[in-house]
């Protein structure tokens, strides 16, 4: 649970809330071994950080840092969700990880610098990708296909600070956070070319239904199942 509220707040609150908090969710959700409870705390952040959901963010993030996920990677997290889910969350979640890393004694030195070498570009994929977004959207709006080009896939998809498979769960878990499911295909395609498994992805929308909510999930999971079927046809 959250550093702010206790079990004993919970069960004064809503005693099954509290029961299903400690018994269906810590107890048995993350317990699952479909999927690590790195790449959990991964999607859990994902999601709160997109949402804004900050009074989970304390207890959540010193979760992920417990589960192996790195400070390097949590601000790289930060980073990349600014993108997909808005500046002023992840300006949120900076003002949080901040106070969780003082208490930890992380410092600058543990963090991922801003200048960074990039990854190695697939020069053929983001050219398709370009030409699409461009024929498609260069006369709606110039600016947004060039920051598209620029700041996002030659520069954030690069940075080493999280690898690619880790950068595409975090964006799909923000999308299906977000009921944005026309992005879905597209990133959910990436994120198994850059190596999640089907079963993964499935635990993945598991994880999702408890933190992003069951209507979320089922709205995403059609999309889910059509990438997967044409994927393997």
């Amino acid at each position: 649970m959250q550093d702010s509220l206790t079990t004993v707040d919970l069960k004064s609150a809503s005693p099954a809330f509290e029961r299903y908090t400690n018994q269906t969710v810590l107890d048995g959700l993350w317990k699952r071994p479909q999927l690590s409870a790195r790449d959990r705390s991964i999607v859990t952040l994902s999601v709160l950080i997109a949402r804004n959901q900050t009074i989970e963010m304390p207890f959540h993030f010193g979760l992920a840092l417990d589960n192996g996920v790195t400070p390097a990677e949590i601000s790289e997290m930060i980073a990349h969700l600014a993108f997909y889910s808005g500046w002023a969350n992840a300006t949120a979640a900076s003002a949080i990880v901040k106070r969780v890393f003082d208490d930890r004694g992380i410092g600058p030195d543990q963090l991922a610098p801003a200048d960074v070498e990039p990854l190695p570009l697939n020069e053929a994929a983001e050219k398709q990708r370009a030409e699409m977004v461009q024929e498609n959207f260069g006369a709606v709006a110039p600016g947004v296909v060039q920051y598209t080009t620029d700041a996002l896939f030659r520069d954030l998809w690069l940075r080493p600070g999280l690898a690619p498979r880790d950068r595409s769960l975090v964006t799909v878990s923000a999308l299906v956070a977000n009921g944005q499911v026309a992005q879905i295909p597209y990133h959910l395609n990436r994120a198994m070319d850059n190596g999640l498994t089907n079963a993964e992805e499935s635990e993945m929308l598991t994880q999702l239904a408890f933190y992003a909510g069951w209507p979320n999930v089922f709205s995403a999971m059609p999309v889910f199942k059509e990438v997967l079927l044409k994927r393997s046809s």
